[in-house]
């Protein structure tokens, strides 16, 4: 859906109808697109083990926290 910044004022009812049936809405100003309005996602219930992030280091050798924590905090050389 296209509005204009005056359809934002006056006509939000339908906007916001727009977004619920899952539209982006592209805000025009001069006939220049200026924004995107993208509908809010619905949360997922996702296991943390599914998560990318989860066993990235499952290759390098196990150390203690605090061991990693200094390594970390340490200088570059």
């Amino acid at each position: 859906m296209k509005a204009t910044v005056v359809d934002l004022r006056y006509k939000m009812k339908g906007i916001l109808q727009a977004l619920d049936r899952n539209e982006q809405v592209v805000i025009m100003y001069h006939g220049k697109e200026k924004g995107i309005i993208i509908p809010a996602s619905i949360s997922q219930n996702v296991k943390i083990a599914e998560h990318p992030f989860f066993g990235m280091n499952k290759d390098k050798k196990n150390l203690s926290v605090e061991e990693e924590l200094s390594n970390l905090r340490s200088t570059r050389y």
